[in-house]
């Protein structure tokens, strides 16, 4: 991650709303110590800022890799008129359904 990404990361995740919910997980023996590494090489910062930072930039890599799979219906042109077809691989999906779950957590109050 680039140092302009990392601020972005940080300025964004100072001012996101956060969920109620809170997520437990179970580390391999590795990733721990991974993290137990960053932590004490960044002291100022929380492990718990440290995984939000990481899963955070996780799931944007995650998003920008999702493959396109075209589809046969034409969406629409491009500048030089050349057609754009419809994304039926999982993106869609996927974004329908981040879609239904921030408006869940949005209804639930967070």
């Amino acid at each position: 991650m680039e140092i302009k990404e990392l601020l972005d990361l940080w300025e964004d995740t100072a001012r996101a709303e956060l969920t109620k919910d809170v997520f437990e997980v179970r580390l391999p023996l590795e990733e721990a110590s991974k993290l137990r590494a960053l932590a004490e090489l960044y002291p100022r910062r929380a492990i718990e800022e440290l995984i939000t930072d990481l899963l955070s930039s996780a799931l944007s890599e995650v998003e920008r890799t999702l493959p396109y799979i075209r589809g046969n219906a034409v969406v629409s042109r491009d500048e030089l008129g050349d057609p754009l077809y419809e994304d039926v691989g999982p993106t869609p999906r996927y974004r329908a359904l981040l879609k239904k779950h921030l408006a869940n957590y949005k209804t639930a109050g967070h």
